[in-house]
């Protein structure tokens, strides 16, 4: 099985835009949502529940961005996420509750959880803020030809003062070095709850696995990202660590 045929999302490709919308307007919260599976019927039926059944009621009564994913690489397969943005918490409360009033939504959760195998082994849930310098996820014009590889990286601070200067890092020359090497997240963001805090995390698609490794060679190679880190280091001592890459 190619399991990126499986890599998908609600607007068939993602763009990014800057983040000049304003407060009200922004997606300003992310739900991250793990489900670690089996080998066996589990794969087949978190597909069938959210293709059929869950996605197009989330449709009726939400608008912000949705990604689908399942993992090429991670440490436990095989695994699938679901990435769901809002404008707020309220909003996350307010869908939440008319996504499960949905008939349609209740038959699929019923229809999933019938099987004599549970639908998965178990699941996790992070919430994630977006960064003020965060693109707006949006569809991408013209949707991309084949699916791609999606990279969900989390970097860990050791205090929330470091998390601070890795953040100004990002947002001052790193996005620069990132875009010029062929790496364009579509996504930054920190965990409010969840896992590995104080973090980093964010979100990159590519073409296929051979632009990601162009990608991140061009990265490691520039000179400017070996003196912005080298500055970095000096300045408030190793900021971050990478404990989490899945694809």
């Amino acid at each position: 099985m190619n399991r990126r045929a499986f890599l998908q999302t609600t607007t068939g490709g993602l763009a990014m835009t800057a983040p000049t919308q304003t407060a009200a307007a922004r997606t300003r919260f992310y739900t991250l949502q793990n489900f670690f599976l089996k080998q066996g019927t589990q794969v087949t039926r978190m597909h069938e529940f959210w293709s059929k059944g869950c996605l197009p009621a989330l449709q009726k009564v939400h608008s912000g961005p949705v990604i689908l994913l399942e993992a090429l690489l991670a440490s436990h397969m095989p695994q699938y996420a679901a990435i769901i943005g809002y404008r707020s918490l309220a909003e996350i409360e307010k869908v939440q509750k008319a996504l499960r009033a949905q008939p349609e939504f209740q038959k699929a959760v019923e229809q999933w959880e019938s099987d004599p195998e549970p639908p998965y082994e178990h699941y996790t849930t992070a919430l994630l803020e977006a960064t003020d310098y965060s693109p707006e996820i949006t569809p991408a014009d013209p949707p991309p030809k084949a699916p791609r590889i999606f990279e969900l990286r989390t970097y860990h601070s050791p205090t929330l003062r470091q998390l601070r200067a890795l953040h100004e890092r990002f947002a001052g020359p790193e996005i620069k070095i990132f875009h010029r090497s062929g790496v364009h997240p579509v996504l930054y963001s920190s965990t409010v709850f969840g896992a590995n805090q104080p973090n980093l995390t964010y979100l990159i698609p590519f073409d296929n696995l051979a632009a990601r490794e162009k990608a991140w060679a061009a990265f490691g190679a520039d000179p400017e990202w070996a003196k912005v880190r080298q500055e970095s280091i000096q300045k408030h001592g190793q900021i971050s660590s990478v404990i989490q890459i899945w694809l």
